[in-house]
């Protein structure tokens, strides 16, 4: 099968609005929650959220076309010109026919939903929908949106499988260009969940934290005291492309994405499996794939979201492929975004790749007091970002209805 590369990175996050600024913030311990500024959250039991800061989607997109696209296709086109730009791309000399997108989001327009239907309840019963409702509100609208930007006709779809969503994504991708059907594909994820509707049904899930005296703290993962998910919203865009068409056009070769997992938990509508079945078939898949033993990873960015259940039982998983190993270092970068929900993946994609460009492990911040069934089994990385050499990296994400995406990212060698 052919061998896949990335060529370009874009980033739209709670902690920095590019690639660069978000690298920084994941180095430092940057926390990205804060009170939430987007609606009124007085009456919510999570008054707090991980919103992007200084954001003005004009700067990027012309006025008369925003109003079309919900925020989280927005999102998607913001992330994408970055990683286009980086991987210098000029679509004019390029087969746009084999040139894809399968780009991934849990919710879509969900933003859009809300107020469509809000302003009808409200009103005395005439329908008076807006006529970009549908195109702005179904999910795979950024996919769509994308390839109609850049005149790309090949391969065109979005995965939805909750929080595991651009994992998923990232995985079709790899398979696609490795089987020959690509030359190179967008993809990604975007996510913009921050509103009554999604906070007031997580909050009704018990899935949020609701340490709302001191949000900068309040994801904590592994911590013995950690009480839910902090909800984040933003988008990671990433360029697949073909070794040897990178190569042709002389493309910046950041990375190799050289394997990808999937399972299920098969267990709970929300909860994951308490041993971790799904997690544990999905980075065991994910080794295979890559066609490498589990010592071999060197950094581990775990879904761990802060959740009672979900940080424990992604441990026991982890324990179960690698045992102790003494090598691994493991980072919940969450601590620092929140949770994207179904565009975890993509940021937590480039996380990766930056530690194994830099040969630097982020860190996971907020954590104090660790779960005894947690503790002193594996290097989490705590507080501060630690420096070690990075050939491989691998990450997790797990959805609600037990879907597990695991993807492994491997050090740049031009010999190999």
């Amino acid at each position: 099968m052919k061998r896949v590369v990335i060529t370009g990175l874009g980033a739209l996050t709670p902690i920095g609005n590019t690639v660069p600024e978000f690298w920084e913030s994941l180095v430092n311990g940057v926390s990205g929650a804060a009170p939430v500024t987007k609606f009124d959250a007085s009456k919510f039991k999570t008054k707090f959220a991980c919103e992007l800061k200084n954001f003005d989607p004009s700067n990027h997109i012309e006025k008369a076309v925003i109003r079309k696209y919900d925020l989280f296709s927005q999102y998607a086109l913001i992330a994408v010109e970055e990683a286009v730009k980086q991987a210098a791309i000029d679509f004019a000399s390029l087969n746009k026919n084999r040139i894809g997108v399968i780009w991934g989001s849990g919710n879509g327009g969900i933003g859009t939903f809300q107020q469509q239907v809000t302003e009808f309840a409200l009103g005395d019963g005439t329908p008076r929908f807006n006529p970009f409702f549908i195109p702005k509100m179904i999910v795979d609208i950024a996919s769509g949106i994308i390839s109609i930007k850049y005149g790309l006709r090949g391969i065109n779809f979005t995965t939805v499988s909750a929080c595991a969503t651009s994992n998923t994504a990232l995985i079709d991708a790899f398979n696609y260009i490795r089987w020959g059907k690509a030359d190179m594909i967008i993809s990604g994820g975007s996510e913009a969940p921050i509103n009554e509707s999604s906070v007031g049904g997580f909050n009704a899930a018990k899935a949020l934290s609701t340490l709302n005296e001191n949000p900068a703290i309040a994801s904590r993962p592994f911590d013995i005291h950690r009480d839910g998910f902090v909800i984040g919203e933003g988008a990671g865009a990433i360029i697949l492309e073909e070794y040897e068409h990178a190569r042709r056009r002389n493309a910046p070769i950041l990375a190799e994405m050289v394997g990808g997992g999937m399972a299920a938990d098969a267990y709970h509508l929300t909860g994951t499996h308490p041993e971790g079945e799904g997690a544990y078939l999905g980075m065991l898949a994910a080794l295979e794939d890559a066609e490498i033993a589990p010592h071999q990873i060197d950094y581990l960015n775990a879904h761990a979201t802060s959740t009672p259940l979900g940080d424990l039982s992604e441990i026991k998983a982890i324990e179960r492929v690698f045992g102790q190993q003494n090598n691994l270092s493991i980072s919940a970068t969450k601590s620092m975004t929140g949770h994207l929900l179904g565009a975890a993946g993509a940021i937590e994609a480039i996380a990766c790749i930056k530690a194994i460009q830099h040969d630097i492990v982020p860190p996971t911040i907020n954590s104090t007091e660790l779960e005894p069934g947690i503790k002193g089994k594996f290097n989490l990385t705590l507080q501060l970002a630690q420096p070690r050499p990075i050939h491989y990296a691998m990450s997790n994400t797990f959805g609600f209805g037990g879907h597990i995406a695991t993807t492994i990212f491997k050090k740049y060698d031009s010999l190999t």
